[in-house]
């Protein structure tokens, strides 16, 4: 059932049906059913009572007037089909740390157990172009906060993100994840399996509609409800202007704490993180450093557990991955490490890739992915 114990149907399709008229944000709308008493009162309410509504025009109150409640019964059978809900504020199961951050969301679609959302969560972003340093902290430090007990939070994007939710439920642990998207929509394509992992352990939610497609806009808005969820985010690695920056941002506005995974300082991805840490923020060196921040207990494993080799590589590519697990490396180096012929080597590297297991990098380098 889409619609919170507490609701009527009715009710909640008039709300959703309001959210969806061009210019009433969650103030706005907020304003109108307090105004009105209900969802459904205000589609009802005299033209002149909704434009004296401060923030209101003779034009959005036209518009509510010619709106009805079929956009939102529309969005409630989407969400039927789908086994998602949609959260209000004042719904039991609404995230209470999203209630106190500054703008906050007027609704939340959700999908997969919304038990999640009310529980101690640390979020993990970073970039999308990351490095395999990069991709090595984000799955320890997800693993870490995972078999502790927290909740994993990140945005559902390519790179360190999927990488950070993948890690806490390989852990054993849970995560949710933010999108910039409506469900019915996977974004990007490759993480369509991460999409069906996080529905069955985890949750995802997002502000937008069933089939909404991202957009420009929608990605910070995202960010901000990562950082509000979370008592705690950790910046694993970002370029000056990257959307992790934006998130650390978002939570320092929200007063939440910000950590940093410091990095090389000829990388990068990692100039964002370093300057986080010069201007004040704590570094991540383990798991530890962020349950301690959250208030938990430690990782039940150290932070600095060695990454074991994926599943059923043979003599070659393990040798490969020995060679690339503290480094990228040219092809040159691999195919000296490996002492096989270099057609050999490229062809275990190519079926190492397509598993998602490395990545090729400009000049015939290679890493771990």
């Amino acid at each position: 059932m889409a619609v919170a114990a507490g609701r009527s149907r009715d009710e909640v399709a008039a709300y959703l049906a309001l959210a969806q008229l061009p210019g009433i944000g969650a103030a706005r709308l907020a304003t109108l059913v307090a105004a009105f008493q209900s969802a459904p009162a205000a589609f009802h309410a005299p033209h002149g009572a909704i434009a004296a509504l401060p923030g209101f025009t003779r034009a959005a109150a036209t518009a509510i007037r010619a709106g009805s409640a079929r956009a939102g019964l529309e969005i409630l059978d989407a969400l039927d089909r789908l086994g998602a809900t949609v959260l209000l504020p004042g719904d039991p199961a609404f995230p209470p740390l999203l209630a106190e951050i500054p703008g906050p969301p007027a609704l939340l679609y959700a999908w997969g157990d919304v038990s999640l959302l009310a529980r101690r969560a640390v979020g993990i972003v970073g970039s999308r172009n990351h490095s395999a340093y990069g991709a090595e902290a984000a799955r320890i430090l997800a693993g870490g906060v995972a078999r502790a007990g927290a909740v994993v939070v990140s945005g559902m994007a390519r790179g360190i993100d999927a990488i950070a939710h993948g890690a806490a439920l390989d852990a054993g642990g849970t995560s949710v994840g933010v999108l910039g998207n409506g469900f019915g929509v996977i974004y990007p394509a490759a993480n369509r399996a991460l999409y069906e992992r996080m529905i069955a352990r985890g949750c995802l939610i997002t502000e937008l509609s069933p089939g909404e497609r991202p957009h420009a806009g929608a990605f910070p808005q995202r960010n901000r409800l990562i950082s509000g969820l979370a008592g705690v985010t950790v910046i694993v690695e970002a370029a000056p202007g990257s959307g992790a920056l934006i998130t650390a941002d978002c939570a320092l506005d929200q007063g939440r704490a910000v950590l940093a995974v410091p990095g090389p300082i000829t990388s990068p991805t990692s100039l964002g993180c370093n300057k986080l840490i010069q201007q004040g923020a704590k570094p991540a060196l383990g798991a530890g450093d962020i349950l301690e921040e959250l208030g938990l207990p430690g990782a039940a494993d150290p932070a600095s557990a060695p990454r074991g080799h994926p599943a059923d590589l043979n003599e070659l590519q393990r040798t490969l991955w020995d060679a690339l697990a503290t480094e990228p490396k040219h092809v040159d180096a691999l195919v000296a490490a490996a002492r096989v012929e270099t057609a050999a080597v490229l062809t275990a590297l190519t079926d190492l890739e397509m598993r998602g297991v490395v990545k090729q990098e400009p000049g015939m380098k290679f890493g771990l992915a």
